[in-house]
């Protein structure tokens, strides 16, 4: 069963990365989540450069104040995100969901982007 559902998230995520691609002017948000962990990456494919990265191990400090849940985790994480995009002068990316589906995690990480900022 973990295999299926894998290889049904690799299949989604060639179909999205079909369409999306990110450029100097709107480079591309990428999404990567473990079962523990989440990671963000402002990406720019014409370049193959990483621009902007950070993940929820960056924010211990910041985290380990109160207990938060992985959604709210999520959330900071996606604000981070956009205030190291903003110290780089980037105001609008293209979301790249990594094959996830956008609910949970994912779609707190990007409405904290939004938030700070951030258009996707």
């Amino acid at each position: 069963m973990k295999n299926i559902k894998k290889i049904q998230r690799v299949k989604r995520k060639k179909r999205i990365r079909a369409k999306i691609k990110g450029t100097f002017s709107k480079p591309r948000l990428v999404v990567f989540r473990s079962n523990a962990h989440i990671y963000a990456q402002i990406i720019d494919d014409n370049k193959k450069l990483t621009l902007v990265a950070t993940s929820d191990l960056n924010l211990k400090k910041v985290l380990s104040k109160k207990k938060s849940t992985p959604k709210e985790i999520a959330f900071k994480v996606g604000e981070k995100i956009a205030q190291l995009a903003s110290e780089k002068n980037i105001k609008t990316v293209v979301f790249d969901r990594n094959g996830y589906k956008f609910h949970g995690r994912t779609r707190s990480l990007a409405e904290g982007a939004r938030s700070a900022g951030l258009v996707l």
